[in-house]
């Protein structure tokens, strides 16, 4: 199985970023201990801050991977080019968020990308990306 986790913008400070909502881990290290709890899947991660990166990279592995894990950060709310790049593929797209957007303020509560993902977990930590992982098991 291939999958891969995709990160959009400011998820390159994670361990240094507001860590009272997103914790002290940066993702690399996180990454690894994903890789070895699931070391019968072949992971690949990509993190950008530029919205048309994020939406190459959809376009780049939406036919050629088993699913994909996207934390789309902020576009999550404003991005309908991220929304078509989702709907355009055949990969199937988990949607994740570390923290729980719904508890935190309104704008984050809309998700535009959320109808065209195959499911969506949020508020779990960095954990939302193992849980994201299971479910394509």
């Amino acid at each position: 199985m291939r999958l891969i986790i995709i990160n959009g913008p400011n998820l390159n400070l994670l361990g240094t970023r507001e860590t009272s909502v997103y914790g002290n881990q940066t993702f690399d290290e996180y990454f690894k201990l994903l890789h070895n709890k699931f070391n019968t899947i072949e992971l690949a991660y990509f993190q950008s801050n530029v919205e048309g990166d994020l939406i190459n990279k959809l376009h780049e592995v939406g036919f050629a991977f088993d699913g994909v894990i996207l934390n789309a950060g902020g576009y999550t709310h404003t991005s309908v080019a991220i929304r078509d790049a989702i709907a355009s593929i055949k990969t199937p797209v988990i949607e994740v968020h570390i923290s729980n957007i719904y508890a935190r303020e309104e704008f984050r509560h809309t998700s535009l990308i959320a109808p065209k993902c195959k499911g969506s977990i949020s508020g779990f930590g960095l954990d939302s990306y193992r849980l994201a992982i299971e479910s394509f098991m």
